[in-house]
């Protein structure tokens, strides 16, 4: 019996989680030590990534978490309770919007609660500005909280409108769409079109009094520049104890980068890093995921350290292994696919630290570089999270979801019997090779689908692992016990595109975020086009019937095949019209239904993670000889401290 308690608290929408470092006690001393200074240039990155996510955010959390722990304040009333859940929010957050939904929180205190609050701590831990009343600073943060029309939306990607004017996120500063779509296509225009760098990744547009555009970028003497330093210092670290050269200079390059910020060298730190595959520990540092911008250039900062789980590997180094084979008899058209697949590698890791974008929430895989010419030349390396996979599968057991939307015996007996190991695969063929899939045809542009561009990507990958599911080949290389186990995934995949990832989003509100997006468009695509499946009712509620799972896995074969085309191509109008049409809209009458029949299980939609404490242990002679790894810590403590210990830009 597993004692460990994964659950941990829950407030608002959100389950706090626990995760276990399985076999971090087998690492050697070096590797302990490399995991730790590699966690602390991770935590390091904290202040970026609220900075990122709104201009506002690091002043609000500061003047908030003054107010929270004065003990002149008493937390026994109302409105102090739901200061502390919008404090709890917005860091679980990184900001003040919702960080999957993108909207604005409600404050559930007054503002004469909080100006009286404020008024009674102490000013000198309040970040007011250099001869800023207090006055004033409620003047000015008072409408970023409770004006619902102020930055309502941290991302916005609502078609016909300015997406960078309308958007929270702090990426652009006094410039719009157009005028930022413009300077990126000059530059663009004007450099590499054989090896381009990822143009924007890493800076701040803005736009000067004199109507000048231009870049701040963000490196050790420039924007950011106090936690970039900070975690140079902990790479520098990590450096002393690298497993082997090529870590060594994976790491080596990566700190070239943050002290240049030159996007030239990121590149070549991303294809060492990808080329970096021996050794138990690795990690991911930097701006990587564009998720996070609504034109989806800039890169917003995570981290994240990890030590491989060897047993798990063998399967990822199984399908890695056969990646021409699935490429070759990808159903798309020939011209789309790789006529030589190169430099696919995937690992099964357990994380030991999470950061910025992937703290407290996180992915469970991911495949990494994202620039398509370094993917087409050199390859692409891919990570499932096993530990993260246990904890969310563990802490699930027995929370009724599945008998609440599964009505028919044979489905959930085939969920209950395959459902952990086809999403394991699933996420496995997704990062590995679906994301590593296909090809862009010569003169296409990266970014020629613009804001439509992360739904389709997400939707070929996940298209590309749905398809295979349904493959023997998966049954004669010893993935699937037998030939009917995908159909929990399909089963599950459909049920939540089309009903149960409603759950997550508010009565009258659309689609936004990408992940849910291109489940949405598979899952309603696949009903409209093929005459496999369709929604049911009984009993007064809906549920999903699949009629023929064969006729199911044709129609996915065709929506991929569309959709690796316009990936190609960079068909814009055709991205646009498929999304807008599948993936943005939401019933309202079956939404009210999956909100009612959710709401009874007492279940939160969102779950996140406390991370450990690596505690470093010391020898007579003050030198690190061991890392512990203490799980006590409490989410506000964690939090409260990781204010304190790692910030560097307020």
């Amino acid at each position: 019996m597993d004692s460990f308690n994964y659950l941990d608290e829950r407030f608002a929408d959100l389950q706090l989680l626990r995760y276990r470092l399985e076999g971090f006690e087998q690492l050697s001393s070096s590797q302990k030590r490399l995991v730790y200074y590699l966690s602390k240039a991770t935590l390091y990155g904290r202040d970026i990534t609220f900075d990122q996510f709104g201009a506002y955010n690091l002043r609000l959390r500061r003047a908030l978490e003054a107010v929270y722990t004065d003990p002149n304040i008493s937390r026994d009333t109302a409105e102090f309770q739901a200061l502390a859940v919008y404090l709890k929010r917005l860091w679980f957050s990184s900001g003040i919007h919702h960080h999957y939904g993108c909207e604005k929180f409600v404050p559930g205190f007054s503002e004469a609660f909080l100006r009286h609050a404020l008024h009674t701590v102490n000013p000198a831990s309040l970040p007011l500005m250099e001869g800023q009343t207090l006055d004033d600073f409620c003047e000015e943060l008072f409408p970023v909280i409770f004006h619902p029309e102020v930055l309502p939306k941290r991302v916005n990607k609502a078609d016909g409108e300015d997406l960078v004017v309308t958007s929270a996120c702090n990426f652009y500063q006094g410039v719009t769409q157009q005028e930022a779509e413009q300077y990126y296509a000059e530059k663009k225009a004007s450099g590499s079109q054989v090896e381009p760098p990822s143009y924007g990744l890493n800076s701040t547009l803005v736009k000067d009094a004199d109507g000048t555009v231009r870049e701040e970028v963000w490196k050790a003497d420039g924007r950011y520049g106090k936690a970039i330093r900070k975690i140079v210092f902990w790479l520098e670290k990590a450096l002393e104890v690298a497993e082997n050269d090529a870590q060594h200079q994976a790491i080596s390059l990566l700190i070239k980068y943050y002290n240049t910020g030159d996007l030239h060298t990121f590149d070549k730190y991303s294809i060492q890093w990808l080329q970096t595959l021996e050794g138990q520990v690795d990690f991911i540092n930097g701006f990587i995921e564009v998720y996070g911008d609504p034109l989806g250039l800039k890169g917003t900062w995570e981290g994240l350290v990890e030590y491989v789980d060897e047993e798990a590997t063998k399967r990822t180094r199984i399908i890695s292994s056969h990646a021409q084979w699935f490429e070759d008899h990808s159903p798309v058209d020939p011209c789309f696919r790789k006529p030589q697949v190169k430099g696919v590698s995937a690992r099964v890791i357990c994380a030991a630290m999470l950061g910025g974008e992937e703290y407290p929430s996180t992915a469970i895989g991911i495949n990494l570089p994202n620039a398509d010419w370094i993917r087409a030349r050199y390859g692409s390396k891919s990570i499932t999270i096993s530990n993260i996979t246990d904890a969310y599968n563990k802490a699930a057991k027995g929370n009724g979801f599945k008998e609440e939307f599964v009505n028919d015996d044979l489905t959930l007996s085939l969920i209950n019997s395959y459902g952990d190991v086809c999403d394991n695969l699933h996420t496995d063929l997704h990062e590995c090779l679906g994301h590593g899939s296909g090809q862009l045809l010569p003169g296409v542009d990266p970014d020629a689908l613009k804001a439509y561009g992360n739904t389709i990507e997400e939707a070929r990958a996940d298209l590309f692992a749905l398809y295979y599911l349904a493959d023997r080949k998966l049954v004669e290389l010893g993935l699937l016990p037998d030939g009917d186990a995908y159909k929990a995934a399909y089963y599950s995949y459909m049920m939540n595109g089309l009903m149960t990832q409603l759950v997550r989003i508010e009565p009258g509100k659309q689609l936004e975020e990408a992940h849910m997006r291109n489940r949405a468009l598979i899952a309603h695509w696949c009903l409209e086009k093929g005459d496999c499946m369709q929604l049911v009712r009984q009993e007064g509620k809906t549920y999903l019937r699949i009629t023929s799972y064969e006729g199911l896995r044709g129609v996915i074969a065709r929506l991929l095949a569309e959709v690796q085309r316009i990936k190609s191509e960079g068909d814009y109008g055709a991205a646009r019209q498929l999304v807008e049409q599948y993936a943005v809209h939401v019933d309202p009458i079956l939404h009210e239904e999956v909100l009612e029949r959710y709401e009874k299980l007492n279940l939160a939609p969102y779950k996140g993670f406390i991370n450990p404490r690596l505690v470093p242990v010391y020898d007579a002679d003050g030198n690190i000889a061991d890392i512990h790894v203490d799980y006590s810590e409490s989410y506000e403590q964690q939090m409260l401290r990781y204010s304190k210990e790692y910030a560097t830009l307020i």
